[in-house]
């Protein structure tokens, strides 16, 4: 077979559907499904993947018979207990003869059916309550009935998150990095629309120096599922110092005001502490970030206030600063590269002003995604990466790299024929002059599927086709023109993903693709897998 027909088939290969996705369960519960295959080293892996999105959470696994290893079943049975007990799996339910048959193996609080049917049938699902289940199964048990009846139901149309692609996209950035050179992760704004603390998991389990949120409640979510990382909050507000400091998060500190009121609240709280214990823990200096406005002309520091500034932490012991940080304007563009390193160097004067004044050094970071690649000079201490991570690249030889981590995808729910001369949607926007052939798609607004895009201005991608979005979107559903194309009830459509880019939909908005992936509704059930 010539080599370009090689090429253009693996093009059109699709991500396996049964592949460590990463479901929402029943009683609050998370569903790891990989019930492709079982082997021993995708056992392993799949543990590992377990581990890093439960964190602390208690989990379960339930695993099948294993074929076709080679070794004697004692040995084999062995191993899978061992691997259990020293991945820390936590419960274990064991389907099939073989597994069961060796119980003797694994710990007596263990559990063994003899198929998935009896398993199905006799099993108390309401014992499985708020933790992570990993189901991994030879194809043959069927496991994917397990997991349909414990995934919790909703509508189909769903938004599916790749963390390979996120981890890749990651190593894509560290690779061009200077050693040494630290990650901060941005996983504000629901991680961009992909579901905080699941992405959060993986960057904690791949290495990230860092995460950032906006507010304090984002935080406090991400701790509440065991993310251990320093998580910087970009917009604290005086209400809510409490809850900075009982889930030690450190806060942007970025005026004199927000200054002046958290010292007083970290010095009222420790205090409070001193009154109840004489541990030395609550006279801990508390590690806050030092925000520079260096141009952007948002939160920050002025250049004529750093002096100041500069004298106000060695008085205040309360507190470390952990880091210094600005944001650069326009780094993606070209046109305004002086400017930008304008930027760079104020904040290199404030840094050394803000150092020698505190007599210690702290970590520095300016550079954004498109900076960390353009501007090499400024990637100093750490980066912050945001949208980069995520797929979208700030320039063509990024983009090219990175792979789109989110596929937004729905279904077809009825075709219909529209005769010559009737009308499609509210408002009656869309008369049909000749017969027309319509999809009807259960996604509308309410889902993140921006009205603008209606009337023939944006369009969803069925069945390999880019079909124009007839009539207005309404709140649940909206309609494409599918006359040239075959299409049935069933048939998949992605509103973005492979095929269909993020940028072309910001594009026909004129807007950025920031805003496309953070619109998303919560509603809109995330779907995470790795292959």
């Amino acid at each position: 077979m010539p080599i370009e027909d090689i090429q253009r088939g693996l093009e059109k290969l699709q991500a396996i559907a049964m592949r460590l996705e990463l479901k929402e369960g029943i009683n609050q519960c998370v569903i790891i499904n990989d019930s492709y295959n079982a082997d021993l080293a995708s056992l392993g892996i799949a543990l590992d993947f377990l581990n890093s999105q439960r964190q602390d959470k208690p989990g379960s696994l339930i695993v099948s018979d294993i074929y076709q290893t080679g070794l004697p079943e004692e040995v084999l049975y062995g191993l899978v207990a061992d691997m259990a007990k020293a991945k820390k799996a936590g419960r274990l339910i064991g389907i099939g003869a073989q597994i069961t048959a060796h119980r003797h193996l694994f710990d007596t609080t263990d559990l063994f059916f003899s198929d998935t049917d009896e398993f199905l049938r006799s099993f108390d699902f309401g014992s499985f309550r708020n933790e992570y289940i990993l189901l991994k199964g030879s194809r043959v048990f069927g496991f994917e009935r397990i997991g349909e009846y414990m995934q919790q139901k909703d509508h189909q149309t769903i938004l599916e998150i790749d963390l390979d692609a996120l981890v890749h996209n990651l190593n894509v950035f560290r690779s061009l990095l200077k050693p040494g050179v630290k990650i901060m992760g941005m996983v504000k704004a629901f991680s961009y629309g992909s579901g905080s603390l699941e992405v959060a998991g993986a960057l904690q389990y791949h290495g990230v120096h860092a995460l950032a949120v906006a507010y304090a409640d984002e935080g406090r979510a991400l701790r509440e599922g065991g993310i251990r990382l320093p998580i910087v909050v970009m917009n604290p507000e005086v209400r809510n110092f409490d809850v900075l400091f009982d889930w030690k998060l450190e806060p942007e500190i970025y005026s004199f005001d927000l200054l002046d009121r958290f010292i007083a609240g970290l010095t009222q709280r420790n205090g409070n502490n001193r009154e109840k214990s004489l541990s030395a823990e609550a006279e801990e200096a508390f590690p806050v970030h030092i925000k520079l406005d260096t141009g952007m002309h948002r939160l920050g520091f002025l250049a004529d206030e750093v002096p100041i500034l500069a004298q106000r932490p060695r008085h205040l012991p309360q507190v470390r600063v952990a880091s210094v940080f600005s944001h650069f304007a326009a780094s993606e563009d070209a046109r305004q590269d002086q400017f930008t390193l304008e930027q760079l160097n104020k904040f290199d004067v404030a840094c050394n002003s803000l150092s020698e004044a505190l007599g210690y050094m702290f970590l520095r970071h300016i550079s954004n995604s498109a900076a960390a690649r353009r501007f090499p000079e400024a990637q100093l201490d750490m980066v912050r990466l945001g949208i980069g991570l995520y797929g979208i690249g700030p320039d063509d030889y990024l983009s090219d790299l990175l792979r789109p981590v989110g596929t937004f995808r729905s279904v077809v729910s009825q075709v219909k024929m529209v005769a010559a001369g009737g009308s499609i949607g509210y408002g009656r926007n869309v008369l049909t002059h000749q017969p027309m052939q319509i999809a009807i798609v259960p996604v509308g607004y309410a889902d993140g599927l921006n009205r603008k895009l209606g009337n023939g201005r944006g369009k969803l991608l069925i069945n390999g086709s880019l079909c124009p979005i007839v009539g207005s979107i309404s709140m649940d559903m909206c309609c494409a023109d599918v006359s040239n194309i075959s299409c049935s009830p069933g048939d998949q459509v992605i509103v973005f993903g492979p095929g269909r880019p993020v940028t072309d939909i910001a594009r026909e908005l004129e807007t950025i693709p920031y805003e496309v992936l953070t619109s998303v509704s919560h509603r809109v059930k995330r779907v995470y897998y790795q292959g």
